[in-house]
């Protein structure tokens, strides 16, 4: 998570700085992405969208991310926790929770919901308090 935090913090001017980064079934250090939503005009502009799409180029195995792990500072939104999901990533670990619009068990549960082909584990909370002050503080200077 200290990576993500690292990551996030690299979001350009205007974008709610969430970090993301994949890591490989060793440990690896495969990709991150920043949000760029503002930045690029992109409604897909999500730090989760960015970091799968270079893991699996990464990878060379299609858009399978079997083994990896999604480590992102803030909860995936339903897109985000969908295309984890479908890129069969085995892990997704979260910083601070998002009660409006999280995706991994705050608002809905897309990773574990009835049916699912593919189940990674969900684990958020972690260092919560530094992501957290992180989204804090841009959003404190928006006001």
């Amino acid at each position: 998570m200290r990576r993500a935090l690292e990551v996030a913090a690299l979001t350009p001017p205007g974008d709610v700085p969430v970090g993301a980064v994949i890591y490989s079934a060793e440990g690896r250090e495969l990709s991150w992405g920043v949000n760029r939503r503002e930045a690029d005009t992109d409604p897909l502009g999500h730090a989760e969208i960015a970091a799968i799409r270079s893991a699996v180029e990464a990878l060379g195995d299609g858009w399978r991310l079997t083994g990896c792990e999604l480590v992102v500072t803030l909860e995936p939104c339903a897109m985000c926790a969908g295309a984890a999901v479908g890129a069969r990533i085995d892990s997704i670990v979260f910083g601070a929770f998002e009660p409006r619009t999280g995706a991994c068990g705050s608002l809905v549960d897309v990773p574990r919901a009835p049916g699912a082909l593919h189940v990674p584990q969900v684990r958020g909370g972690i260092l919560e308090s530094e992501a957290a002050a992180q989204l804090r503080e841009f959003f404190r200077t928006l006001r």
